[in-house]
Order: structure tokens, then sequence, then C-alpha cells
């Protein structure tokens, strides 16, 4: 940024035009190579394809990417962070918060809404990282093997529910967070959202009354209902006795 005198006579910092327009150009090349990715494949995208859609030039992807490989790499890490700020997903301000809502249910419902954010981006693009690897060892090299970095996301989110006073004592850490994880796995999502055809709302609302059921005391006992249609919301107690009141029973 460039500095300025300000009316009061002080530094100001102005707008670096160049870094803005550089930013701008990046994340028009991500978006395309993003929409290319999920409807042909990494492999049938050339990155040419990728120039045209965004609208600069091919050396212009060429002199900010090098090549597709680290292009691709920069699709799954944007989609999964939602921006370009290199700020880890347990250092978001969305994950803070809910790890320190009070009680385990008000922490669930936090997490699974900011969770469904990241799905809702990356979950389409996962399939695409398996069929890269497949072909491609350098792709595969870029994921290397290794605890998963969701996991270890779920692991802190856990440790921070379990010790709320609603969590269910008999479930620890370990536990909660293998639930945490695949319950709210990118696989699941897609199978109720894609294949299934249910709403990001209704899987949100399943997750939640799924995950409360497991993990916390309040909920003991009770069932996890299942969604009244593909495309429908979730029906839950609460949202049963609201129809019965509605219909006059």
């Amino acid at each position: 940024m460039d500095a300025v005198k300000g009316s009061d006579g002080q530094n100001v910092k102005r707008p670096d035009k160049r870094a803005e327009r550089s930013r701008r150009t990046r994340e028009k090349i991500v978006a395309a190579a993003r929409d290319l990715f999920v409807a042909q494949g990494y492999g049938a995208t050339s990155l040419q394809e990728v120039a045209d859609r965004a609208g600069v030039a091919v050396q212009t992807v060429y002199f900010v990417f090098r090549n597709k490989r680290a292009l691709f790499k920069d699709v799954v890490d944007t989609s999964t962070a939602g921006d370009v700020e290199p700020v880890a997903t347990m250092d978001r301000d969305w994950f803070r918060a809910a790890c320190a809502e009070p009680t385990a249910a008000g922490q669930l419902r936090a997490h699974v809404r900011g969770v469904r954010d990241i799905l809702g981006r990356v979950a389409p693009i996962m399939p695409l990282i398996a069929a890269a690897a497949a072909t491609d060892p350098e792709i595969a090299a870029q994921w290397p093997a290794g605890p998963d970095p969701r996991y270890t996301v779920q692991h802190t989110a856990a440790k921070a529910l379990t010790s709320k006073p609603d969590a269910r004592p008999d479930v620890d850490t370990a536990r909660a967070a293998d639930l945490l994880y695949g319950l709210l796995s990118p696989e699941l999502y897609l199978l109720f959202v894609r294949n299934r055809g249910w709403s990001p709302d209704a899987w949100e609302e399943w997750a939640c009354a799924a995950l409360i059921a497991h993990l916390c005391t309040d909920h003991e006992g009770q069932n996890t209902p299942a969604p009244q249609g593909r495309r429908g919301r979730p029906s839950t107690p609460a949202v049963d006795r609201d129809r019965g009141a509605a219909a006059g029973r």
C-alpha cells in the first residue's frame, strides 16, 4: 500500500491497486477452474479452457499458478476456506464462536451450520481429488498420508464439546470426534443432498438432531427422525407439535 497525507497530516495507507487487481484475477481463475473441474473433471479440463472462462490470457494462468496441479490445489483450499485468506479452519471466527458456546447443544448447532457452509463448497470437488490422485502421482503427493486434517478439526471441536455441562458423560472425546467426523463427512453430505435430493436445510436439521441425540444428555432416548419427503425439512418433535397445533389437534 502507498502512504498519503490525511486531513490531519498523518500518513494514511491507500489500497495498492496492483495488488487488488492481482487478487481479483486470481479469484476469477480459481472460480473458473472450479466450475470446469466440477463440470467435466480434472483430467478433461485444460488451462486454456480455464483462461477462456476467466477472461484472461492462458499465459496469465501459468504466471499465477505455474501448472494445473497447483491450480487444482488452490481450488480445493479456497473451497474449504471460502476465501483466499491463509487462515486455518480452527482459527476461523465461526469455529471459535461455536466452541465458545456454553452448551454442547448450542455448540453442535453452530458447528453444523459452519460445516454445512464448507460442505456446500467442498463436497462436490472431493470425488475429483480421488480421481485426479489415482492418475497423477504428483496430485496425490499434495495430500500426503497421515492424520486427516478434517479429523483434526472435528477432534478439536469434540474436545470442547465434551467439557460442556449437557454433554453425555458416557461419551468421551474420541467417540464424539468419530461421530462428528462420520456424520459431517463430505461423502454423507453428497449421499443425501446430491444423490437423494435433500435440501441443505434438511441435511443440517437432520445432522443436528442426530448429533444432539448421541452427544447431549437432554436428548437421551429420543429417536432421530427421518425427513418427510426428499426435498422437505426433516420432521422433529418440535415441528410435529407445531403441525398438530396448526391442525387444531
